[in-house]
């Protein structure tokens, strides 16, 4: 009994603190969402795993909730990358997840209307969210922390190309036939020009055998390089994606470009130990396939800010207070997110805003000079060596940079 008042107590001081939570900045840029570090979306998963990240709350366990928008928006986004300006023009980017995110269309509905784009709904025809074979039921059964990842891709790519048209494939499972099979579904949706995927997990023999899924010539198809540090896993690891590592992305006054960007701790890296190297990399450490191409914003201390209401506690001042205190699940308002869950869906979308018919990476290879050089910051031990090591020209957890207008897309 003495646990439960403690408990009871407890909820009722962050119950009357919630107000404290909320973010009132009308500024372009919220103020930070520090937190407690990092927590991740705790996506269920077999065989792989979600990328996403969000702010931690200092009161729990929990994601810190914030009444306001926070974190990056699309101004910031495009100013930092080039990308101003600069339109789909009617092109599709796909996303592939795992499970279904219930709220999807009402909260990227939000998201869009308090960041000041057009709406992108089923409606107009420039949303639409299927299952992994194409149709619009049965969808699979509803997971909260997939839910989060589906917000955070669906808020990047509108944040990155606001016109593009947008498909949410929703794989039954985490596993990987089903993603694959909804990896196959998006490439054969007319319009489909880039495929995200923002999970990932360990090198195993069966993974040679999936690779045919992500081959599809003259589709971007992009994976995220992991959000432990350095180590490899895969899709990103295949020879037929752009595999995208992550930064950490900061303001830099006085500077031509006006932002600075380092290498991010957990920015996935690193030597495949059984992908064969792709013709168009040419490093000379790594006899295999060399993880990451290309990378963008990952750090969730400097990430985007993302809308999510799907959560096991229906909402509201005690929700939120739940949800803090990690005793119910998934997220209600806005949060400020990372990990390469982030990175990847920014570059297709980057690619989309291109509009070239690419496959691989081999694009940013033949234009380094198109991308801005990412040369500081570590995500592990490697003996001090490029694979972990971020340095001028190509490394390990960068790439070969960061995206610079479309040129090298």
């Amino acid at each position: 009994m003495s646990r439960l008042r403690t408990l009871t107590r407890v909820l009722v001081a962050v119950v009357l603190a919630v107000p404290l939570l909320g973010v009132t900045t009308t500024g372009a840029i919220a103020a930070p969402l520090l937190g407690g570090g990092f927590v991740d979306f705790g996506c269920a998963h077999a065989r792989l795993h979600c990328l996403g990240k969000a702010i931690k709350s200092p009161d729990g366990p929990g994601p810190l909730l914030a009444s306001m928008p926070v974190g990056y928006g699309p101004a910031e986004i495009q100013a930092a990358y080039g990308l101003a300006g600069r339109h789909g023009e009617g092109r599709t980017v796909a996303i592939v997840d795992a499970m279904d995110a219930p709220t999807a269309e009402s909260d990227l509905a939000t998201y869009r209307a308090a960041r000041g784009l057009s709406p992108c709904t089923s409606q107009d025809g420039c949303f639409r969210k299927v299952n992994q074979h194409g149709d619009a039921s049965p969808l699979p059964a509803p997971d909260f922390g997939w839910a989060e990842e589906i917000s955070l891709d669906l808020d990047a790519v509108s944040a990155t190309c606001p016109d593009c048209r947008i498909l949410l494939v929703e794989a039954d499972s985490p596993d990987t036939d089903p993603l694959m099979t909804a990896v196959d579904t998006a490439a054969a949706t007319p319009g489909v020009v880039a495929i995200s995927n923002s999970y990932g997990g360990a090198e195993d023999p069966t993974i040679t055998a999936a690779d045919i899924h992500l081959d599809h010539p003259g589709i971007a198809i992009t994976a995220s390089s992991g959000d432990a540090g350095y180590g490899v896993s895969w899709p990103a690891s295949s020879p037929h994606v752009t595999a995208v590592g992550g930064t950490t992305l900061k303001k830099s006054a006085g500077t031509t470009r006006g932002w600075a960007e380092t290498t991010w701790s957990g920015s996935g890296s690193g030597c495949s130990a059984l992908e064969p190297k792709p013709e168009w990399q040419h490093d000379t450490a790594c006899a295999k396939r060399t993880v990451a191409d290309v990378a963008a914003v990952a750090d969730p201390k400097t990430g985007l800010g993302v809308y999510d209401t799907y959560n096991s506690c229906g909402g509201g001042a005690l929700c939120d207070a739940l949800l803090a205190l990690g005793l119910a699940q998934g997220a209600d308002g806005w949060v400020q997110v990372g990990g390469t869950s982030l990175s990847s869906p920014v570059v297709a979308s980057v690619y989309a805003l291109a509009g070239n018919h690419v496959t691989g990476a081999a694009g940013p290879y033949a234009h380094p000079a198109s991308l801005f050089d990412v040369t500081s910051g570590s995500n592990g031990k490697c003996g001090g060596s490029y694979l972990c090591t971020a340095g001028a020209g190509y490394d390990g957890p960068t790439g070969l940079g960061t995206p610079n207008g479309t040129g090298a897309f």
